[in-house]
């Protein structure tokens, strides 16, 4: 997105700026006494989009061009004010993009942990409740002249790739996971009333569609990569989502990448745009661009010969809005042309309009969120949830000997807290982040759980790349020395990982393994290591380090990060993340290049496959891995072993090719309630509290190599257990979406046979086989 901001100003011309402010927002066109009061776009009673086209009507081809750029100009002759359409709020209200505007009256808003870390939680209840809170300071800033509501968050591209700069910003490796924190944080941000297509509090953008997971790597960059994808792996992984996102979640938006798929700029693709998005998957809202994706797939991927035929293209395609000036300059020489009609633009500015009608924008105050003002941004109900979801992205990766939680009697001794990131502030936010309420640092929070001058406090590195020499290594050294116990901080930042910037290791930067093992070595007492990061880390060193007790990684994980931290270090909170992406050793760059897109493996390449779904290999740590200060058990309470899948295809040739192929197609079985109650029966065997998800995970019958996944996700839940209690976790795996595959075509399929689910992790895993047999109805 950095590259629109060198062009904003191009569209001047033709579009009016917008100014922002602290005050009340100017009239609306239907607020009483507005100049439109009496037009039918001004009547409540009518559908969104009815009162949509009737606006649309009402406006000149001009206008409408005006309305295809993301800040959009007013219609003043209606009374309708011009709009910035891009504001961002991917963990808390962010001013990463023009719309947002901090100061007077909103000096900052909440900012929770980085969306890797609060995928780490695996509690869908969390991620909707923190959408919920955003929410509310989003239309509080809005009511207060200083945000927008249209806000392009989340981001659900699967982490593909462990060097990609902008993992960070997504659920994860695992694409039932980002599907449900999709559909979870778009119903907490949106609050939808009415169904689909009713009124919303801020409309959500599900971004970026689709198989867009690398910035800037090795001399490629986003805004030249052909993505070259597999239907199979567009299918069962890039796309799954997205889908999630708008089916279930709702979203009233979508975001097409930078990138080519199989040499279509997806910003020029009908089949995606239309035929995906809007006919498959039923979006009702509007499809937008990456900032700039036009100018891209003309200017650098030299599409389209003309940049009228690149106008075209695009709306075509089913593109409804231009982040950046370049549908409003060309769009009307490309109708002059004979390139498109003035239809194309009608629909396209419906859409969008529609949207704004949803959310109430030209109705004036009397709506349902107007009492939101600065009285709920940062409310102590927010911070502390911030500080509570950040505490359950925290994951326990390492415990030898009990070294953590550390004793009570800790608080009375001196405590070395140490590390580039032990007095972090801003890069614990991670990136798209707004300005904090507060912060609290690690060495803020871990000097709360400690008497006065008990603390030696040395960075160890004169900032996180720590390279080169003159490092204050020797510092952190001594103080790990004269301490009874020892925390090192340390991790990647902004500059080491981020949009645009793709990473070459997987290792720490520069010389900060040395200065770990360096102060471990001399320490006199139990030593932890917190790593912060939003990609994974190749920390093999410290977990093969008997001096390094313990591990946690803390993800970036925002303004309250130092207090979760302490909390799970001196016991306070019970650790119960899991990470949502696969550590690899260093060595798995060598034999991935970022580039190559496939998802399963390819041993005569020597291609070892992505993800724990595909991949075989050593890891570091693996996708779930995460460890408590108790223990569970889990047995299974009841599950079915056999279904019946039911045809849904009266006649026998139909019936012939719905079973073709090895399994029978989604799209010919009766899908409707068909679901595998299981029943899971979770035993806290330790002697803390704790929270534990429950992870379900199935494998299909022999006969589906080709879908060649070791096993996938298929349901989890969060559950909380008291000391030497027992709880029931009940889920319903969905068999068409959960025990299909798809096959080499993209064509989802189930098969027939032995099913094997799988409960748990690593040694606690509990395993049952579910036959899955064949009924014609009418036969």
């Amino acid at each position: 997105m950095q590259r629109l901001l060198l062009l904003l100003l191009a569209v001047a011309a033709v579009s009016v700026s917008i100014s922002v402010t602290a005050a009340a927002r100017a009239p609306f066109a239907c607020a009483t006494g507005g100049p439109a009061t009496s037009l039918p776009f001004c009547q409540r009673t009518l559908a969104a989009r009815a009162r949509a086209r009737d606006l649309v009507a009402r406006l000149t081809r001009a206008e409408k061009v005006r309305l295809l750029v993301n800040n959009a100009a007013g219609v003043p002759r209606l009374g309708i004010a011009g709009y910035e359409w891009w504001s961002e709020a991917l963990h808390g209200v962010s001013d990463t993009g023009p719309g947002v505007k901090f100061g007077g009256a909103f000096p900052g808003a909440t900012a929770f942990p980085q969306v890797i870390g609060t995928a780490a939680s695996f509690n869908a209840t969390l991620w909707e409740l923190i959408g919920q809170a955003v929410s509310d300071e989003g239309r509080a800033m809005y009511n207060g002249g200083q945000a927008g509501l249209t806000f392009w968050s989340p981001n659900v591209n699967i982490f593909r790739d462990p060097r990609w700069g902008r993992g960070q910003e997504t659920p994860g490796e695992d694409p039932t996971v980002a599907g449900r924190y999709a559909a979870a944080y778009v119903r907490g941000l949106q609050q939808q009333q009415g169904g689909n297509g009713g009124r919303l509090k801020v409309a959500a953008c599900c971004k970026h569609f689709t198989a867009y997971d690398l910035d800037n790597w090795s001399g490629m960059d986003r805004f030249h990569f052909n993505a070259v994808v597999s239907r199979q792996d567009l299918e069962d992984t890039f796309n799954v989502p997205f889908r999630s996102c708008v089916m279930d979640g709702g979203a009233a938006s979508v975001m097409c990448s930078y990138n080519q798929v199989n040499g279509v700029p997806t910003c020029a693709d009908k089949e995606f745009l239309r035929g995906t998005i809007r006919r498959r998957w039923g979006l009702t809202g509007y499809i937008v661009s990456d900032c700039d994706s036009v100018d891209v797939f003309y200017t650098d991927q030299h599409y389209t010969k003309t940049k009228e035929d690149a106008v075209a293209a695009t709306l075509r395609a089913g593109l409804d809005l231009d982040c950046g000036p370049f549908l409003a300059l060309y769009t009307e020489n490309a109708v002059k042309q004979g390139k498109i009609a003035d239809a194309d633009i009608d629909a396209a500015v419906t859409n969008t309009v529609t949207v704004q009608m949803r959310l109430g924008m030209f109705d004036g105050a009397d709506t349902p969120f107007a009492h939101l003002g600065p009285q709920h941004v940062c409310t102590p109900a927010h911070q502390e949830l911030a500080v509570e979801a950040a505490r359950q992205s925290i994951v326990l990766l390492k415990n030898d000997r009990k070294t953590l939680p550390f004793s009570p009697a800790t608080t009375h001794l001196t405590v070395a807290v140490v590390g580039p990131h032990a007095d972090a502030t801003v890069a614990m936010i991670g990136n798209y982040a707004g300005k904090p309420c507060r912060y609290t640092t690690p060495l803020q929070g871990i000097t709360r759980y400690t008497t006065a001058r008990t603390i030696l406090h040395q960075s160890g590195c004169a900032d996180v790349a720590c390279a080169g020499a003159g490092q204050p290594i020797a510092a952190a050294v001594e103080a790990a020395r004269r301490a009874d116990a020892t925390v090192i901080v340390a991790g990647l930042d902004q500059k080491i990982e981020a949009e645009g910037l793709d990473r070459s290791s997987l290792l720490l930067p520069g010389r900060q393994e040395e200065m770990i093992s360096s102060v471990a070595k001399a320490a006199k007492g139990p030593v932890v290591l917190v790593i912060l990061s939003g990609g994974p880390v190749d920390v093999g060193f410290a977990q093969n380090d008997r001096k390094i007790g313990g591990i946690l990684w803390a993800g970036y994980p925002g303004q309250a990060g130092g207090q979760a931290i302490a909390d799970v270090i001196f016991g306070h909170h019970n650790p119960g993340g899991k990470l949502p992406v696969t550590w690899y050793p260093q060595d798995y760059l060598q034999k991935v290049p970022m580039t190559n897109m496939a998802m399963r493996a390819n041993p005569s390449k020597n291609y070892p496959g992505r993800t724990y779904r595909f991949y075989t290999g050593p890891t570091i740590h693996p996708f779930g891995h995460g460890l408590s200060y108790t223990s569970f058990t889990h047995s299974l309470a009841h599950a079915p072993s056999r279904l019946t899948l039911l045809l849904s295809s009266p006649s026998s040739s139909s019936s012939a090719a719905a079973v073709s192929g090895g399994g029978v197609r989604v799209s010919h079985a009766r899908c409707e309630e068909m679901r595998v109650p299981v029943h899971v029966e979770v035993a806290n065997v330790g002697g803390r509290d704790g929270a534990h998800t429950v992870m379900v995970y199935a494998a299909s019958p022999a006969a589906t190599g080709e879908e060649g996944a070791v096993r996938r996700l298929v349901g989890f839940e969060k559950v909380q257990v008291a000391a030497g209690g027992k709880e029931r976790v009940e889920m319903g795996i969905d068999v068409c979406e959960g025990l299909s595959v798809a096959d080499r075509n993209g064509v989802r399929r189930i098969h027939v046979g032995e099913h094997r689910l799988m409960i748990g992790d690593g040694d606690e895993v509990v395993t049952h086989s579910v036959m899955i047999g064949l009924e014609q109805i009418g036969v």
